[in-house]
């Protein structure tokens, strides 16, 4: 996932826990689509710092051979729900923006390849947080309205999460992974569809430790 912890504990752990319905501020359309099983980030006192419901199953534009292959993000239309997290208390995002403590949704975004942002991220995938009151819709949206959507959290940018690619070979229980320069990425299989129904294994990395090293 994604999201930067000021904070001076240096251990983070990560807890599973099944049958754990997402929470009441997500509309309904979201849950149906969300996983019963919540991954928890914990830092070394114990304390809850995120909590996150992965998408159950994600449809792909993926040919037979891409498949075969292995599922990239690039498979993946823009703006898809990849899932949604809650937050305990404030944190801040790879921007080093404030995040309030509350629920948010989270949709997958490609950077711009445009100069103010050469340099600002390790990989050009993010996932979007947008506050679950704000978004309700289980379908994907116009980029322009995933960009505004988000904004109206800090008025000045997109909130996000840098996106690590997943191991092909990932094991299908989750796992936080220290990917160096204060990196804590949370690792883990996504079940994913071709709209010919074919079923394959999307691996996801989301950073929910770290920040820009850029601003």
């Amino acid at each position: 996932m994604f999201l930067a912890v000021l904070l001076f504990a240096a251990d983070f752990s990560l807890e599973t826990q099944k049958d754990v319905a997402a929470p009441d501020e997500v509309a309904p359309a979201i849950v149906r689509l969300l996983e019963r099983r919540c991954l928890r980030l914990k830092d070394g006192k114990g304390n809850t710092l995120a909590e996150v419901w992965l998408r159950a199953s994600v449809t792909v534009e993926a040919t037979d051979e891409q498949i075969s292959n292995g599922l990239t993000y690039a498979e993946v239309p823009a703006t898809t729900l990849l899932g949604v997290i809650r937050l305990p208390d404030s944190l801040i995002d790879y921007r080093k923006q404030k995040v309030p403590a509350g629920v948010y949704t989270l949709r997958l975004a490609i950077q711009p390849p445009t100069g103010d942002h050469m340099g600002t991220a390790p990989h050009a995938e993010f996932a979007i947080l947008c506050s679950a009151s704000e978004d309700r819709k289980a379908e994907r949206m116009e980029a322009k309205t995933l960009i505004e959507t988000s904004t109206k959290i800090n008025s000045d940018h997109p909130s996000v999460m840098v996106l690590f690619p997943g191991h092909k070979d990932a094991t299908p229980d989750p796992k936080l992974v220290d990917k160096g320069k204060g990196h804590q990425v949370l690792f883990a299989q996504m079940t994913a569809a071709s709209a010919k129904g074919k079923k394959a294994i999307l691996p996801v990395g989301f950073t929910l430790v770290g920040v820009s090293a850029a601003r």
